[in-house]
């Protein structure tokens, strides 16, 4: 019997919220293991001056740990799933999902919803398509690009270098900051991405312990509507950066792509 594990994260004050939800379920279920966390720093969190598009690399906020699963460093990587290329390196394995949280994107401004915003203000986004998504429904707004943790987006808005931030609804539900959301907008015109407020455990495939207690955490609706997403993404030939929207749903047996 396993008698510690160690978890991998990523070093923001989300990441590790989000770890640490998946250590408490570990410890629910298994209260004799000693659970540790391990904060790694992947490619995309050093280089957070560059826009992503210019990263010519696919996996930058998880690749570093991946590579630590493998040198077994650590025993489960824990990632926001949407951050997840669609193929995992030789020896590792998507193990688990967690309960997806709200998928759709929101918006943080002054006060004002999108549709309220004067013409010509700016909203930060780092992703295409929040970007591509914002062209199409408000083509007379500026779309700049923006990079840092959360809370760094949201002092530019409250310092007025930003009209508004996009994010994930997730990510503010998790950090506890619901209060400061502006609006959530509408999946008519803002599809999010494949994974979107899902997390994701990853670990060695021959590690058939860790197996046995991912598969414990896993919630098998949100595993079947993010694997029909990845498989859609994945057939269009785009990364986990690509910006391709999919959104999965289960209701009375029947799983479908595009609704909610």
């Amino acid at each position: 019997m396993r008698k510690k594990i160690v978890v991998g994260s990523r070093g923001s004050k989300l990441a590790l919220i989000q770890a640490e939800s998946v250590v408490a379920k570990i410890r629910e279920v298994n209260p004799d293991i000693e659970i540790v966390t391990s904060q790694i720093i992947t490619k995309g969190d050093r280089d957070h001056h560059v826009q992503l598009d210019q990263l010519a690399s696919i996996g930058i906020f998880v690749k570093e740990l991946e590579d630590a699963l493998l040198r077994g460093q650590i025993d489960v990587a824990v990632h926001s799933l949407k951050d997840m290329p669609t193929q995992t390196p030789s020896g590792l394995c998507l193990a688990a999902v967690m309960e997806r949280y709200d998928p759709r994107d929101v918006l943080i401004s002054g006060g004002q919803k999108l549709a309220e915003l004067a013409s010509g203000s700016t909203i930060g986004t780092d992703s295409l398509r929040r970007a591509a998504q914002l062209n199409v429904c408000r083509p007379d707004l500026e779309v700049c690009n923006i990079r840092g943790n959360v809370d760094t987006r949201l002092r530019k808005v409250a310092d007025g270098e930003f009209a508004g931030v996009i994010l994930a609804a997730a990510a503010m539900q998790r950090l506890g900051w619901e209060d400061r959301i502006t609006e959530y907008l509408s999946l008519e015109y803002f599809l999010p991405t494949a994974g979107q407020g899902a997390l994701a455990l990853e670990i060695r495939t021959d590690d058939e312990e860790m197996a046995e207690i991912a598969a414990s955490l896993n919630h098998v609706p949100t595993w079947q509507c993010i694997t029909a997403e990845r498989v859609f993404l994945s057939a269009l030939g785009g990364g986990c950066r690509a910006p391709i929207a999919a959104l999965g749903s289960v209701k009375n047996d029947d799983l479908k792509l595009g609704e909610w």
